[in-house]
């Protein structure tokens, strides 16, 4: 009976509603969090991971090289610092650092070639470190095989690069030289026109000489013959009736 008329008189008051509301709501929430404690409980209990990552750019360069942990050499942070060193160097100090380097397993074989990469290194010399270092490409650990694969594609584009310069560099002489034989020659027939040219100009000046001696000979020698043949008809004619008169 109680009860029951609690429950009329908070019908009937409105502040009473708003009391109930509230009151059903904290009840909920207090069901929900202690549904929700114990995953809650069990992930603050799983242990976190223990990450520790070396800053190998504030290693000195002299001091990079001489690394005795191995597990360092697993590191592509401490290889990326290699790398950068290796450029700092000029390329004697990079071959006489390289010479220290024997390629007796991987990561020597990777310090000798990356070395060598700045020792102004013949292609040829480019090919032999590669073939070295790809005889050890089973010992490559997994983290660093994408970046010696990088690394590696780099050296090969090096020496494609070389090699395309050094037929671009043939071709060049090749053109040169075919340029400069077609200039000889264009010489040698530019002097040959200059002596056809001056034989041409000397017949031309005997042909004209000729020419004007035997003009005043051809006119005198008509006039002589003229009247040579005149005077010679005159005298040659005999005198018929000289000849046919009669002798006393």
């Amino acid at each position: 009976m109680k009860s029951s008329r609690l429950f009329s008189a908070m019908r009937s008051a409105p502040c009473a509603r708003v009391a109930l509301t509230i009151l059903l709501a904290t009840a909920l929430t207090a069901c929900v969090n202690k549904a929700a404690d114990p995953g809650v409980s069990n992930m603050h209990s799983l242990p976190e991971p223990e990450i520790k990552v070396v800053n190998y750019s504030l290693v000195a360069c002299e001091e990079i090289w001489d690394v005795p942990d191995n597990k360092v050499m697993d590191s592509s942070l401490y290889w990326l610092r290699a790398i950068d060193c290796a450029v700092r160097l000029s390329p004697a100090e990079a071959r006489a650092q390289a010479r220290l380097w024997p390629a007796d397993d991987w990561q020597s074989a990777f310090k000798q070639a990356m070395l060598m990469d700045n020792g102004n290194e013949t292609p040829v010399e480019r090919r032999q470190y590669l073939q070295r270092l790809d005889g050890f490409i089973g010992d490559y650990p997994v983290p660093l095989r994408p970046l010696i694969q990088l690394w590696r594609d780099n050296q090969l584009a090096q020496l494609q690069l070389s090699e395309a310069r050094t037929r671009y560099h043939h071709l060049q002489q090749s053109s040169d030289a075919q340029l400069d034989a077609l200039r000889q020659q264009l010489i040698a027939q530019n002097k040959e026109l200059v002596l056809v040219r001056r034989k041409l100009q000397t017949l031309t000046d005997i042909e004209r000489q000729l020419s004007s001696r035997r003009s005043p000979d051809t006119s005198d020698n008509g006039h002589i013959d003229k009247n040579g043949a005149a005077q010679g008809d005159s005298v040659a004619v005999p005198d018929n009736t000289t000849q046919d008169a009669p002798q006393p």
